[in-house]
C-alpha cells in the first residue's frame, strides 16, 4: 500500500526503546546524520573498523561509524546489554548486517543524504528510503518498469521511486543481490509490504513475511554519549 503521507512525531530518547519494544515487531529509527558534528572509532570492534577502511570517501565513513554507533546504543535497550561495547555487528557473505550473539534479531539499514534508516526486527525485514526526486537522476532508472500495470500511460515518478525502494527492500529481505532483482517483475505475493510518504519528503518501503506485523517508525533524538 502507498500511505499519502506520514507525519513522523517529535524525536524519542533511548529511554523509550525498550518499551516500545515490547510492543513492537519491527522497530524503525531516522537518524539525521547532521546532527553529529565529531565522531571517532570508540564503539567499533575490528571488524568493524576494517569494513570501515574499505570505504573511499569521508562521507561514507561518517555515516558508517555514526550509524553503527546509534545502531549499538538502540541495541543495549533492546536486549538488555550493559556495555555498548558488548555489541559486536558484522556482515554475512551477502552483505546482510547480523548481531553477534543475538541470531534472534534482524537488521537493515538504508541511507539517503543525510539519513540514515535503523531497523531492529523481531522478523527479517528489508527496508529502503530515498529523497523524493533523487531517483530522477539515475541513469539507470530508465530500466526500471516505465508503464503503470494496470494501464499503458507512464508511471508517475512516486510509482518510479516506489517501485525502486520496493525492489532494494525486498532485496535486503531476501538477502540477494539488487542487480538480480532490479530488471525483473517484483513478485511480492508471498510478503507483507508497506511504502509510505515521511513527512512529505521521503519515500519509505518495508518488507516483512506475509504475517501480519506491527511496524513502528519513529525518528530518534540526538545521543550524547563521547563522540570526541
Amino acid at each position: 500500500m502507498l500511505n499519502e503521507n506520514l507525519k513522523l512525531p517529535f524525536p524519542i530518547s533511548l529511554e523509550h526503546i525498550a518499551y516500545l519494544w515490547q510492543h513492537s515487531d519491527v522497530l524503525i529509527f531516522l537518524v539525521d546524520l547532521d546532527d553529529y558534528n565529531t565522531f571517532n572509532t570508540c564503539y567499533l570492534n575490528r571488524i568493524e573498523l576494517e569494513s570501515l577502511e574499505r570505504l573511499q570517501t569521508s562521507h561514507f565513513k561518517k555515516r558508517y561509524i555514526i550509524s553503527r554507533t546509534v545502531l549499538k546504543h538502540i541495541l543495549c535497550n533492546v536486549t538488555g546489554e550493559r556495555s555498548v561495547s558488548g555489541i559486536s555487528t558484522y556482515k554475512d557473505r551477502h552483505g546482510k548486517v547480523c548481531i553477534r550473539n543475538h541470531n534472534e534479531l534482524y537488521i537493515c539499514i538504508s541511507y539517503t543524504e543525510s539519513l540514515a534508516a535503523l531497523a531492529i526486527s523481531k522478523v527479517e525485514v528489508g527496508i529502503d528510503i530515498e529523497l523524493g526526486k533523487k531517483l530522477s537522476l539515475k541513469s539507470n532508472l530508465k530500466n526500471l518498469c516505465t508503464k503503470s500495470s494496470c494501464t499503458d500511460e507512464p508511471a508517475s515518478e512516486t510509482d518510479l521511486l516506489k517501485t525502486w525502494t520496493l525492489k532494494e527492500a525486498y532485496s535486503k529481505f531476501s538477502n540477494k543481490n539488487m542487480h538480480l532483482i532490479f530488471n525483473k517483475e517484483l513478485d511480492l505475493s508471498n510478503v507483507s509490504h508497506s511504502t509510505f510518504v515521511l513527512d512529505n519528503k521521503y519515500i519509505f518501503s518495508v518488507i516483512t513475511h506475509s504475517d501480519s506485523h506491527i511496524i513502528n517508525i519513529n525518528r530518534l533524538h540526538k545521543i550524547h554519549c563521547n563522540w570526541d
